[in-house]
């Protein structure tokens, strides 16, 4: 997880897609990324049905984030949204967290319940409040491994002069990782960038149809981001193949229409290690002890 912290201050940017559980985690992985985002969003997208306004609990993230944990090693960034109450909640959350293994934590200062970053009718605590998250936060982790990202959504809310100042007090507070959300243009950014890039590493986040320009990872790289996450990328991608797969199965009665667009049963158990998982089962077959003093 140290190896995160150090890629955050040389190399190239770092692009963290988004994802939900042990198989998105797994094929990202398997895909070459060096860092995963479990995105609050898509736990409620994709468990739920339901948006991104608050619905997600602590602990239905903490068991996401350690059935993820127990089947890819890959860095893993979780989003926290608000910490899940005040100071003493963000230090519990932070705890748990790390002990399922965050490399990073990423706590906002929107109000509960929170929505969206790119939703409208968000509301702010305090800054001096969030202040008091982000140290609570660093008292609370266990290894400075383990990256505290800070997030401010006063943009939407308060102006991108008052977004700024708030963002100032975060790293003053000791954040690793400053998340500025939801900037409106290409300007805005560079303009955070300006003031802020030479003191902590910057993360950018591309929401498709969101209110900020999606860039590629090399154009944000150039702008001076160190790290960009595509939260609900995948989770987007998968509704609009979900959508064409049942339309396909209703008209058609069978999957047969949309086999090219499949993996088999075959293709998925070797992406998902099925062969490899039933070779460790037989190491402990009971036959293999039955003469066994």
């Amino acid at each position: 997880m140290s190896q995160l912290r150090e890629r955050l201050h040389s190399g190239d940017i770092i692009v963290a897609p988004g994802v939900y559980d042990g198989l998105s985690a797994l094929v990202a992985s398997q895909a070459g990324f060096e860092a995963l985002y479990l995105s609050g969003a898509s736990i409620a997208y994709t468990r739920f049905g339901r948006s991104d306004i608050g619905l997600v609990s602590m602990t239905e993230v903490a068991d996401t984030l350690g059935a993820i944990r127990e089947r890819v090693d890959t860095a893993i960034i979780v989003d926290a949204d608000t910490g899940f109450g005040n100071a003493l909640n963000v230090q519990r959350t932070v705890r748990l967290f790390e002990r399922n293994g965050a490399a990073g934590i990423q706590i906002e200062d929107q109000a509960s319940p929170k929505r969206c970053g790119h939703l409208d009718g968000k509301t702010l605590v305090s800054p001096a409040e969030m202040v008091g998250k982000i140290k609570a936060a660093l008292d609370a982790r266990q290894s400075t491994d383990t990256l505290i990202v800070a997030r401010t959504d006063a943009i939407a809310v308060e102006g991108i002069g008052p977004a700024m100042e708030r963002a100032d007090r975060y790293i003053e507070a000791g954040c690793d990782v400053l998340f500025v959300e939801a900037p409106q243009s290409v300007d805005e950014m560079r303009s955070i960038i300006n003031r802020f890039g030479n003191r902590v590493p910057l993360l950018a986040n591309m929401v498709e149809g969101g209110k900020t320009p999606l860039l590629s990872s090399a154009e944000l790289a150039e702008i001076g981001y160190r790290l960009v996450i595509f939260p609900g990328g995948l989770t987007r991608a998968l509704a609009h193949c979900m959508t064409a797969y049942f339309a396909s199965l209703k008209q058609a009665g069978s999957t047969t229409p949309f086999r090219d667009r499949m993996l088999d049963f075959s293709a998925l158990n070797a992406l998902i290690g099925t062969p490899e998982l039933l070779a460790e089962g037989r190491k402990y077959d009971p036959a293999r002890y039955e003469d066994l003093p």
